[in-house]
């Protein structure tokens, strides 16, 4: 019931940012706040990253700004303008920076400098010029495509129409935010709803002339394609463009240490009132364009840059009921039924409890006047709670020990890496024994990403579940449609429908069958990782038979936690059931090894001990960037072992007997052209 109304809400955000990004994109109309925008883009964000039934092709996650507007040129963006993620705690920049010391394989005392950039709440443009000369300005658009809106940038005092600087790029797109200052919107307040409404509204407009009228701003911070430029840090970049006769922001600052950025976080935000621009958070990109390069990209933002949001929003409620949620593995979320309040324009009546030790901490009980925060989270949490006001007769909230829903004995599991006790409570049984798991289960098997089949959604595996239609994920291609036919708001054409639907998804490919399983720990990332190691349904079908699961420790990606999961998964007979099930139904493709005709074709490797500042995963994604593989193992498929400081003696000893090249990290490196 819970996921049906999360659904329902998600869908009603989808359809309010389509609103307003048709209404401002398409028609030059700003119909909300900015505010208010950026709060549903976080929400939708923030809802999918919690919810993994959640998806629309309209999500700010696929993509960046909006289509470009009919009544301008479309043109694409040499690089792609990205988003950014968004940070809203010192908890998010510290896994922030510890992602990027990960993936850079460096020592957490390694000080990482970044360029701190109040971001000015405005409208993007990308700058090309050629020769000095500014020749082309785009619109952000989706991201891959903008608007021309050359002719109306040109209008902008701040933007340079020619550079002489003889150290000026040949050729590069200068970055920035158009934007109009608070002292000279007072002047503009009857045409539009703030400023930032009104930057976009006069880029927009048809004739030059008009836009000539408003007093736009321009501000740099950043580039896209560029040939010939010099600088090697973003702060000299900075420098450079205020040497060129551009406007830069005279907050920004380079900062080492996540200490050091809250404390300048705070100060900035205490300064938000006495500025004559809108701020809306700080933008913190890695310093060293060296490691800019090397973090690259995930999706549609950037690894090296986070965007610190500004102040959330907080209200007082009371706790009318706390209700347990059970997922689909097994964990036990509490969840406070709260007396809805309006939070920053968007009623709450729904607050996360995050789980047991939280309940614990906090000491929340039913009836307890709390402070509610709302800090880009769809589920508000709860900050804190009044003691002055709570009732005499309170009683502690008892976290259930048994499942309620199967009666299962509810664990706290030890974690084997951290060699702590998790968090989270979660229900013992294993496989399809309890209801509420297997439900959830199923849901995740018909989802998007997994079988994705159209009309069979989780409100159809509810009611197809509580009239005891389908229990487990086979019955879904051995349904009974005669019977379904005969239920209240099914017919012929609609049944025909459903049955073509479910035919037309017996033929899967392997990562998406491995996902739609939905071990725990296993997403579509560490599906693929798999897929590409067993090639076949049949080699991974036949973990079954093994005891010794220790060689999926050689594929890049998967650790103890996923193999301990992977263990738990194959040693429960209503999941081997399950499998041997589907195999008789479906056809699960084998995976797809692709080679193209990279520096690295035709040509495996395998890394053993550590390397010197650049990671495993680094590594990995060196070597298929560059058409080759990376194996699990040392056999005579092996074309080269990479050897770092104290490899597994092992693997080096039978690599040699089979007369396998063993290299080093600069050999490795000077085969892609590169030095260590």
């Amino acid at each position: 019931m819970q996921n049906k109304i999360i659904k329902k809400l998600y869908n009603s955000k989808i359809e309010l940012i389509k609103k307003y990004n048709k209404s401002y994109f398409n028609k030059n109309k700003s119909i909300v706040s900015d505010q208010e925008y950026d709060d549903i883009k976080n929400e939708i964000l923030v809802l999918e990253a919690k919810y993994d039934f959640l998806e629309s092709k309209y999500s700010p996650s696929k993509s960046v700004g909006f289509k470009p507007s009919k009544n301008f040129k479309k043109a694409n963006h040499r690089v792609p303008m990205l988003s950014l993620s968004n940070a809203f705690s010192e908890e998010d920049l510290l896994n922030f920076e510890k992602k990027i010391l990960n993936f850079l394989s460096q020592d957490k005392n390694t000080s990482i400098y970044y360029s701190a950039e109040p971001k000015i709440d405005g409208i993007s443009a990308s700058l090309t010029y050629k020769q000095g000369k500014f020749v082309k300005g785009l619109s952000r658009g989706d991201g891959r495509a903008g608007e021309d809106i050359t002719l109306n940038l040109f209008t902008i005092n701040d933007i340079p129409k020619i550079i002489l600087s003889k150290d000026f790029p040949d050729e590069i797109d200068i970055r920035g935010e158009v934007f109009i200052q608070n002292s000279d919107f007072e002047n503009l307040k009857e045409k539009f709803a703030n400023p930032r409404n009104a930057a976009s509204g006069s880029l927009r407009q048809k004739n030059p002339e008009d836009t000539k009228k408003i007093p736009l701003n321009f501000i740099a911070y950043t580039f896209g394609f560029e040939k010939g430029l010099n600088q090697k840090k973003q702060s000299d970049f900075l420098k450079k463009l205020n040497e060129w006769g551009f406007k830069t922001n005279p907050l920004n600052k380079t900062i080492s240490g996540i200490k050091n950025l809250i404390n300048n976080y705070n100060e900035i935000e205490k300064q938000r009132s006495s500025l004559d621009f809108d701020i809306d958070g700080i933008v913190y990109k890695v310093n060293d364009f060296a490691l800019q390069q090397r973090l690259g990209n995930v999706a549609n933002a950037p690894r090296w840059a986070i965007a610190h949001k500004f102040s959330s929003n907080k209200a007082t409620s009371s706790i009318l009921d706390i209700e347990i949620q059970i997922g689909r593995t097994g964990a036990l979320t509490p969840v406070a039924k709260i007396k809805p309040i309006n939070i920053g324009g968007v009623v709450v009546s729904n607050a996360t409890l995050h789980n047991e030790d939280e309940i614990n901490r906090k000491d929340i009980r039913i009836g307890d006047t709390v402070t509610v925060e709302r800090a880009g989270d769809v589920i508000p949490h709860i900050l804190s709670v009044d003691l002055k006001k709570r009732p005499k007769k309170s009683l502690k909230f008892n976290f259930p020990k048994i499942c309620p829903s199967c009666g299962s004995k509810t664990i706290k599991e030890l974690n084997k890496i951290t060699k702590k006790i998790d968090a989270v409570r979660r229900c013992s049984s294993e496989g399809y024994y309890c209801d509420k798991i297997s439900i959830e289960k199923l849901k995740h098997f018909v989802s998007k990403e997994a079988f994705n089949i159209d009309g069979f959604g989780k409100k159809i595996v509810e009611n197809f579940w509580k009239l005891k239609i389908i229990k487990y994920p086979q019955d879904i291609f051995n349904l009974d449609f005669s019977k379904i036919e005969n239920l209240d708001g099914w017919g012929e054409l609609s049944v025909q429908n459903l049955k073509y639907s479910i035919n037309q998804k017996k033929t899967i490919s392997l990562e998406r069958f491995i996902y739609s399983l939905g071990i725990r720990h296993i997403g579509l990332e560490n599906a693929k990782l798999l897929s590409k190691h067993f090639v076949s349904f049949s080699k991974f079908k036949n973990l079954s038979k093994q005891t010794d699961y220790e060689d999926m420790l050689n594929i890049d990606g998967i650790g103890d936690t996923q193999v301990s999961s992977i263990k738990s998964f194959f040693s429960n007979e209503a999941n081997i059931k399950v499998l041997n099930e589907l195999e008789k139904v479906l056809l699960i493709k084998d995976a797809i090894l692709h080679s193209d005709d990279g520096l690295l074709n035709n040509k495996t490797f395998l890394v053993t001990g550590k390397l010197n500042g650049i990671s495993r995963a680094e590594v990995k994604s060196l070597i298929e960037e560059n058409s080759g593989k990376t194996i699990s193992s040392v056999s005579k498929k092996l074309n080269f072992l990479i050897i770092g400081e104290k490899p597994t003696k092992k693997k080096l000893d039978y690599a040699k007997q089979l007369k396998i090249k063993v290299i080093d990290q600069a050999e490795f490196l000077k085969m892609l052209n590169k030095t260590s």
